[in-house]
């Protein structure tokens, strides 16, 4: 019997980048980042909190938190994720497998 060989398919996939962009949530810094959440999440806070006091038209402070947020809370909570981790984890994708890693001493002195 022959070795098993990965099926053509398999390697155009792999061979292909994505279509799809990828979307970068992240801040230039933690502190900027933390700031922007703050910033959404107290007009999310203080939209609710006024209601009684001033209406409904408190609620319009919504949507400015969605441009704090990049999007929404989720988002937010995604770009944290992305700007802790930026420079201590790469992506290495090999034969189609994609993994986390850290990146080689080599690659971080270049930067």
């Amino acid at each position: 019997m022959h070795g098993v060989r990965p099926e053509p398919a398999a390697k155009a996939r792999a061979a292909v980048p994505s279509a799809a962009p990828e979307r970068d949530f992240a801040s230039a810094s933690l502190p900027r980042h933390l700031a922007r959440g703050a910033l959404g999440f107290g007009l999310v806070g203080g939209a609710i909190a006024l209601v009684p006091v001033a209406g409904p038209v408190a609620l319009l402070a919504a949507p400015l938190a969605l441009i704090a947020f990049r999007g929404c809370p989720t988002c937010w909570m995604v770009g944290l994720a992305q700007t802790v981790s930026r420079g201590r984890l790469e992506r290495r994708c090999e034969d189609g497998v994609c993994t986390l890693a850290r990146p080689s001493p080599a690659a971080a002195a270049q930067e």
